[in-house]
């Protein structure tokens, strides 16, 4: 069979991409920079972080039954700097292991300040949570819109969450604590937690648009990749679009709220490059639902995708 023939320079740009595929293949995997859905098998079972460039929380409910005390020395171990999304009673403990809480709760997502018989209980929670952060030295505070009203338009829901929201925002800055307002997807029925049908606040821009309403640098936007990439997409044009506003940042893989692996669609590393690019100097909670058997590995895995 006769040879094909190539032009001098593409056979040496063929014998240069052989060469640079052959010496990637020899390099292990603990020593690849953080790429895109990295499969659970390329993950050490002893990573630790290295770069420390993105300030990696974890958010301990997801991780549902280990026990916080354990989950804490796990994320102390692997190089995590925070906790957030436990019980109250555990933050002595969380600080004692020299760890942060990266955000405190408040008044939960179902019954929030779009219903205007909440405010006075959705207020109450909000300042108490500020107090709560305040003591154990966080910045943020979480809050919700709350689910839809029946009967009431979305003007009147969005006019009776900026309403509530400015009856407490003072007390924030006066404390100098930030309240983030989260998005939720109102798409995925599938599980309590994977998704929120009946959410009020479910789509990015509408929540941006409340956030600039109440008007104040103490009042941000909870920026959950998950629920953004499920119910807008376009996640890495709107974290540039609505980069001033984003006082925290949530991850999980998409669809299904897994891993971060190669099973799910968004590209995390290079969202994480996009939030240095942009100056970003939050915390990034990692709120994925462990599948794997061994959950420690799948927080080693996550933190690794992260770690950019």
């Amino acid at each position: 069979m006769n040879q094909p023939v190539f032009p001098a320079g593409e056979l040496s740009r063929r014998e240069a991409l052989k060469a640079a595929t052959v010496a990637v293949a020899g390099v292990s995997a603990s020593v690849l920079p953080a790429c895109a859905q990295v499969p659970q098998l390329a993950v050490e079972p002893d990573f630790k972080i290295r770069n420390r460039r993105i300030r990696q929380s974890i958010m301990g409910w997801t991780f549902n039954p280990l026990p916080t005390p354990e989950l804490a020395r796990l994320s102390r171990d692997i190089g995590l700097v925070a906790m957030e999304g436990i019980g109250r009673e555990h933050y002595p403990l969380i600080r004692e292991l020299g760890l942060e809480i990266s955000l405190v709760g408040s008044h939960g997502f179902a019954k929030g300040p779009c219903d205007r018989a909440q405010h006075a209980a959705v207020i109450a929670a909000l300042r108490e949570g500020i107090d709560v952060a305040v003591k154990f030295g966080c910045q943020r505070v979480i809050t919700f819109t709350g689910m839809r009203v029946p009967g009431l338009s979305d003007a009147a829901m969005a006019d009776n969450c900026v309403t509530a929201w400015k009856e407490v925002i003072g007390y924030a800055e006066q404390q100098r604590v930030t309240l983030c307002l989260e998005h939720l997807n109102s798409r995925d029925g599938t599980h309590p937690m994977k998704g929120h049908p009946g959410y009020f606040g479910d789509h990015v821009d509408f929540c941006v648009e409340l956030v600039r309403r109440v008007g104040s640098p103490h009042f941000k936007l909870l920026f959950d990749i998950y629920h953004v990439a499920i119910m807008d997409g376009d996640v890495i044009r709107r974290l540039r679009q609505h980069q001033d506003v984003i006082g925290h940042v949530h991850t999980a893989g998409v669809p299904g709220r897994g891993e971060l692996d190669d099973t799910q669609e968004v590209n995390y590393p290079a969202v994480m490059r996009t939030l240095l690019e942009l100056g970003y100097t939050g915390f990034v909670a990692q709120e994925f639902i462990p599948t794997w058997p061994d959950k420690a590995l799948a927080l080693r895995h996550a933190a690794k995708v992260c770690d950019v």
